[in-house]
């Protein structure tokens, strides 16, 4: 209780601070909210479910709510190397627009080359005016991995023709804190695949400063609106895994809260994706799926909108969020049965029986204790 109370304190001075600055967007959070038809009632509700998302105390919504009424107060750089521009794609292209993407919008964006109107030349002065204008304060996102064979030459970025490799560099050093947005940019992604001829590799993989690893391909909208709500209202990095991912995002594997999860208890596998077992909804490991050996919280926060995610529409996960998972997590639709934690394929047709065998015992147990409970009250 103490520490929370500490947090607290500590993200009340922060927020103290930013209002003193400056708004940089000249609507507020609220005027925006009220020509979408976005209510104060939805908008509580928002912070209630971020807080959540945050695993932090109800009290703290608050502090949440008023973080992003002064998001304009960070500055935000997003830096694009080798990837697909589907993270950005992600947060940006919802069907309904809400919270999580106004939010994007009202933070003080200072360079973004998929979303910015400037191009060229005038691209490169606004990135480099923001970084000297903010250096120290900004908060930097990066999207791609970051090629760097023969010198970092596979990707060029703007009118100097700096590798990519260049720019991470200089954009770096002057940051308060670096997030990777996506599996690319936290640890190579498909670019870093056998024979990863680009030498492509993560963001901390380059430079020598802390990373947050969003990995996942995309990420969920939420785990960016929450780590940059996070940035914004306590001014640190949250607690990290051993990848460097926030733990309240990563810190529980998709098996554990996937709804087919009492199937796999029950022995009651997909063989075959046409079979009656899928059309039942049953469990897809046998079918490839690696939620067991995967960290993410797609099974609670899904996409579009909290609709659906890969296992519930039908597949199983394929590891995106972990490191090197375009090669160690192959074939992505067969059990990994080849991998260190191979006791789980061993024990895939084996565990519904052993659990049934556990509830039979059960019953009987219970079936004696009922004779004996009938004949005390008889």
């Amino acid at each position: 209780m103490e520490t929370h109370a500490a947090l607290f304190e500590q993200g009340r001075k922060r927020l103290d601070a930013l209002r003193q600055m400056p708004p940089r967007q000249q609507e507020s959070l609220t005027d925006r909210m009220l020509e979408l038809g976005i209510t104060r009632r939805d908008f509580m509700k928002w912070s209630a479910s971020i807080t959540a998302l945050l695993a932090l105390p109800l009290p703290f919504s608050s502090l949440v709510a008023e973080a992003a009424e002064l998001a304009d107060r960070v500055p935000l750089v997003w830096l694009h190397m080798a990837e697909c521009t589907g993270c950005s794609e992600s947060l940006t292209r919802a069907d309904t627009p809400d919270l999580d993407t106004l939010i994007f919008d009202h933070i003080s964006l200072e360079y973004h080359e998929t979303l910015m109107a400037a191009a060229g030349w005038q691209a490169e002065e606004n990135l480099e005016h923001a970084m000297e204008k903010y250096h120290g304060n900004y908060l930097l996102a990066v999207e791609g991995a970051v090629p760097t064979k023969n010198g970092g030459t596979f990707l060029k970025v703007g009118a100097k023709g700096k590798t990519g490799l260049e720019v991470v560099k200089e954009a770096a050093e002057g940051a308060a804190a670096i997030i990777s947005v996506g599996t690319c940019s936290s640890f190579g992604g498909v670019q870093a695949a056998a024979p990863n001829p680009t030498g492509a590799k993560g963001v901390h993989a380059v430079i020598d400063r802390t990373v947050i690893n969003l990995g996942g391909c995309p990420p969920s909208e939420k785990n960016i609106v929450g780590t940059l709500m996070y940035f914004v209202m306590f001014g640190r990095l949250p607690a990290l895994d051993m990848f460097n991912r926030p733990k309240w995002a990563y810190g529980a594997r998709v098996h554990d809260n996937c709804e087919r999860r009492g199937h796999f208890d029950s022995g009651e596998f997909v063989e075959e994706f046409s079979d009656d077992a899928a059309k039942d909804g049953y469990c897809l490991y046998k079918v490839g799926c690696k939620g067991p050996y995967t960290y993410n919280n797609c099974p609670t926060e899904r996409f579009n909108a909290h609709v659906s995610w890969p296992v519930l529409a039908g597949h199983g996960c394929i590891g995106c969020s972990e490191p090197n998972f375009w090669d160690d997590m192959a074939d992505f639709e067969k059990p990994l049965g080849r991998q260190l934690l191979h006791g789980i394929d061993a024990s895939a047709d084996a565990v519904g029986g052993v659990i049934l065998g556990a509830a039979a015992v059960g019953i009987a147990a219970h079936a004696v204790a009922s004779v004996f409970a009938n004949s005390k009250e008889d």
